[in-house]
C-alpha cells in the first residue's frame, strides 16, 4: 500500500480523487493501493525548556542562557492531534510506500518530517512536489514522484529556523521581562518581530520629534496650466514678495519645450509579498487576510502556490501560456483582452528565468475558475488575472512634457504627459486604478508666445516622514527596512528581507495581539508597551533589519547546500549567550514602565485575583495578551485558559466564570478544523483542562 501524507483534509480529499482512493474511512481515504491521510498543519513543536532542564522550569537569570545539547519536539498536547497522529503512526508501520504530500515549501516540508521523525519512521520517502492542485498538476507531479533526500536541505532549514526561534525567543524574552522589574508584564521578544517593531518605534519617534519649516512658492497660471518658479522653495516670505512685485503686470513668454516619449514595461508578475502590497493599497486588506484568501483559491484551484517570494516563471512554462489564456477567454470579464494580446509575452526575459525560479514560480492563474466565490476571494483572483495578462500586451507609451516660460527675468516650468498608447494599461482601465491616474494635461504651446498670467504666493509646510501602513511596512520587510519601489532593486534586497513572505503576515498579527501595535485606520502605530520595549533593548543586533536579514539569508543558503547547519548553530549559540551576559551584567538603565502596562488588561489579577489557580493551587490567575493563565508561570505552573479557542474569543467575563463555576452558559460561534461552526459549554475539569461540554453528549478536549 502507497501512504500519501498530506497537510490538511481538503487536499487530501482532492489527491484521493486523482489516485483512486474513493473508500471513505475514519481519518483517512483508501482504493487503488493508495491510502490518503493528512494532519491539520503543525502536529509537532519544539520541547518547552522545562524538559531539557529542570532549572529551567522557573524564570531566573541565573539560569540563562538556556543552550540545549540536542533539541527535540513533542506532540501538540491537542486530543485531536493525538488521535489522528496514532492513525498516521499505525498507517506508516503497514504501507510499503510513503509519499509526502504537505505544501511544497520550507514550513510545508518541516510539519511533514517532523510528523515521521515523531512516529518514528525513518524509511526512504518519496516526495510530491506541485505549484497548483489542478487535477493535470497533481497527475504530472505522481508522474514525477522525486527523492525525499533532494528536500533534506529545505528540513535542515526549516529545523534551524524553528532553533534560532526557539533560542532567541526563550533567551530573551525571559531575560527582558525579568530585567523590567514587573513581574505582571511579559516581554516577548522574537528573531523577526524585534526588528519589524523596532522599525515602526523608529518612525514613530522620527514623527514625534519631527519639527516643521515654513516655506514658500511662488506659482502662477498661464492659459490653464500652473507654472512652478524655478526655485521650488524660498526660506523668507520677504524674497518670494519680492519674486511675486517683479512679476505682476509683466507678460509671461514661453521659452523652451521638451517633448519626449517614455515606454512603460508592464508590471511583474505577483509574489506574496505584492500581491499583499496591493491588495492593501486597494482594499485596505490586512496582510494575514490576503495569505487567506490566496491560500483559499489555491485549494480551489484557480491560482498556482501563493507562499513565495518569486516573480519569474520557468522557461519551460512558456508552452503552457497559451492554454491558460484560451481558458480565460471564455470569462465574459476577461475574454474582450485575450482577443487584444499577442499569442505569447512579448517580454520573454523579463518574466521567464530559470535561474530565478527556487521553490516555486510566480502566482498565476490555473487556467481553472470556480465561479462560487466571496467577493473577497472574487477581489483577489481579479488581481492575479489582470497582472497575469498583461505580460502579453505591449508597452504603454506616455508622451511626456516640460515647458519653461520667462517673466521679468524669473523662470518659470510645468510638466505634464499624456498616455498616449495604453499597451498593458488597457487591461487595468476598468478597475479605476488611482495610480494611472494622469499628470495635468498641457495645451499646445509655441516658443516665444506670450501673454497675461496670473502669478500667487503660497504658504508651505514641509512634512514628517509617513506612518507605515501594512503595505509599506511590508515591501520595508521585504528589503531589510528599505523602502523600495523599482522591481529590479526590490529584487536584489530581497534575499535579506525579514522574514519570509509566508510568515510576515503573522510576525504583524502577533505584534497586534501581543498589544505592541495598534491600527490606525491604514496607518499602523505603536503603543507604550511596544516603544517600551524597544527602548529597552540595547542591543542594537536585535533590532536590526539589516542583521536579522542577514541571517534569514543564511538560512536560503542552507536550503541550497552553500551553508553550514552546524556554522549557524554555532553563531547562533555565541550570538544568544553574548547578549544574554550583556543584558545581565548591563548597569543601564531601562525606561520607567508606563503607567498603562500596570492596568488589567496588562497582566494583574482579573478582578484583582477571582480565583486561585485550579492547578498549583498557590498562584492567581491573571491576564495577559493572550491568555488567562497562572501568576506562578514563571515558577513553571503552566496552567493557561486561552483567550481564543477554536476561533472564538474568550472574555474575561466567560474566564471568571469557568474559574468560580467550573463551567461558561452556553457559548456560539466556535469553528471546528473542518471550518464549521458549532456551539458548547466551556467546562473546567479537575486536572486543569478545558473541555467542550455540548448540550447533550460527552466533553470534548478543546
Amino acid at each position: 500500500m502507497k501512504l500519501c501524507i498530506t497537510e490538511k483534509p481538503s487536499v487530501a480529499r482532492d489527491i484521493a480523487r486523482i489516485v483512486g482512493a474513493s473508500t471513505r474511512k475514519d481519518g483517512y481515504l483508501e482504493g487503488n493501493g493508495y491510502c490518503v491521510t493528512w494532519g491539520f498543519g503543525h502536529f509537532c513543536e519544539l520541547e518547552e525548556p522545562r524538559f531539557y532542564n529542570d532549572r529551567w522550569k522557573s524564570w531566573s537569570l541565573d539560569q540563562l542562557p538556556m543552550i540545549p545539547q540536542k533539541y527535540e519536539i513533542r506532540l501538540k498536547e491537542d486530543p485531536g492531534v493525538v488521535k489522528q497522529f496514532t492513525l498516521v503512526k499505525k498507517l506508516l508501520m503497514i504501507s510499503d510506500e510513503v509519499i509526502n504530500c504537505g505544501d511544497a515549501g520550507i514550513e510545508g516540508e518541516l510539519i511533514q518530517r517532523w510528523l515521521l521523525k515523531m512516529a518514528g519512521y525513518q524509511k526512504p520517502h518519496k516526495r510530491l512536489w506541485i505549484s497548483s492542485l489542478t487535477d493535470q498538476a497533481i497527475r504530472s507531479g505522481f508522474k514525477n514522484l522525486r527523492r525525499s533526500a533532494e528536500f533534506d536541505n529545505l528540513f535542515h532549514a526549516g529545523f534551524v529556523r524553528a532553533i534560532g526561534d526557539w533560542l532567541l525567543g526563550m533567551n530573551a524574552t525571559r531575560i527582558y521581562t525579568l530585567k523590567s522589574g514587573n513581574s505582571n508584564t511579559l516581554l516577548t521578544v522574537g528573531r523577526v518581530q524585534t526588528p519589524t517593531l523596532a522599525l515602526i518605534v523608529k518612525r514613530h519617534k522620527e514623527i514625534l520629534n519631527f519639527k516643521p519649516e515654513t516655506y514658500w512658492q511662488v506659482v502662477t497660471v498661464y492659459r490653464d496650466t500652473r507654472f512652478l518658479h524655478q526655485k521650488k522653495r524660498f526660506k523668507t516670505r520677504e524674497e518670494a514678495q519680492d519674486v511675486l512685485a517683479a512679476i505682476i503686470n509683466q507678460p509671461l513668454q514661453i521659452d523652451t519645450i521638451e517633448g519626449k516619449e517614455q515606454k512603460i514595461m508592464p508590471p511583474m508578475l505577483f509574489d506574496l509579498t505584492t500581491l499583499q502590497v496591493e491588495c492593501h493599497k486597494r482594499f485596505g486588506y490586512p496582510a494575514a487576510k490576503t495569505l487567506q484568501i490566496a491560500q483559499k483559491l489555491y485549494e480551489n484551484k484557480m491560482i498556482t502556490y501563493p507562499r513565495v517570494d518569486c516573480q519569474y516563471l520557468t522557461n519551460d512554462m512558456i508552452t503552457k501560456m497559451p492554454i491558460v489564456v484560451e481558458s480565460l477567454s471564455k470569462s465574459k470579464i476577461y475574454g474582450n483582452f485575450t482577443d487584444m494580446i499577442s499569442p505569447e509575452p512579448l517580454h520573454m526575459a523579463r518574466y521567464f528565468n530559470n535561474n530565478k525560479v527556487t521553490d516555486h514560480h510566480a502566482i498565476i492563474p490555473t487556467g481553472q475558475k470556480n465561479i462560487r466565490c466571496s467577493t473577497d476571494e472574487n477581489r483577489v483572483f481579479d488581481l492575479v488575472v489582470r497582472r497575469f495578462l498583461a505580460m502579453f500586451f505591449p508597452d504603454a507609451v506616455e508622451f511626456k512634457t516640460k515647458v519653461t516660460a520667462l517673466t521679468a527675468g524669473h523662470r518659470f516650468f510645468a510638466s505634464g504627459k499624456i498616455l498616449k498608447i495604453p499597451g498593458w494599461k488597457t487591461v487595468y482601465q476598468t478597475t479605476n486604478d488611482k495610480k494611472d491616474k494622469t499628470e495635468q494635461v498641457l495645451p499646445v504651446f509655441t516658443v516665444g508666445e506670450t501673454g497675461p498670467h496670473s502669478p500667487a504666493m503660497e504658504t508651505k509646510e514641509t512634512q514628517p516622514p509617513k506612518r507605515y501602513t501594512e503595505a509599506t511596512l511590508l515591501r520595508a520587510m521585504e528589503t531589510c527596512g528599505k523602502l523600495v519601489d523599482d522591481d529590479v532593486l526590490r529584487e536584489a534586497l530581497k534575499a535579506n528581507g525579514i522574514g519570509r513572505p509566508s510568515t510576515r503576515a503573522a510576525i504583524l498579527e502577533n505584534l497586534f495581539q501581543r498589544n505592541y501595535l495598534i491600527r490606525d485606520k491604514k496607518n499602523i502605530v505603536p503603543t507604550e508597551k511596544g516603544i517600551y520595549l524597544i527602548d529597552s533593548i540595547q542591543d542594537d543586533t536585535l533590532k536590526s533589519p539589516v542583521l536579522t536579514g542577514e541571517w534569514e539569508n543564511k538560512l536560503r543558503r542552507i536550503e541550497s547546500g552553500d551553508y553550514g547547519v552546524g556554522q549557524f548553530n554555532s553563531e547562533l549559540n555565541r550570538y544568544v549567550t553574548s547578549l544574554v551576559e550583556n543584558v545581565k551584567h548591563s548597569t543601564h538603565q531601562g525606561p520607567p514602565l508606563p503607567d498603562s502596562l500596570k492596568t488589567p488588561q496588562h497582566g494583574e489579577p482579573i478582578d484583582h485575583g477571582i480565583a486561585p489557580c485550579p492547578k498549583c493551587k498557590t498562584g492567581t490567575v491573571v491576564e495577559n495578551d493572550k491568555a488567562y493563565g497562572c501568576s506562578n508561570w514563571r515558577s513553571g505552573c503552566d496552567f493557561t485558559i486561552w483567550k481564543t479557542i477554536a476561533g472564538k474569543k474568550i472574555s474575561p467575563t466567560q474566564a471568571k466564570s469557568l474559574l468560580q463555576k467550573g463551567n461558561t452558559r452556553l457559548l456560539k460561534g466556535f469553528v471546528s478544523k473542518q471550518g464549521k461552526k458549532f456551539n458548547a459549554i466551556l467546562v473546567l475539569e479537575e486536572a486543569g483542562k478545558v473541555t467542550f461540554r455540548f448540550e447533550s453528549g460527552p466533553a470534548k478536549h478543546s
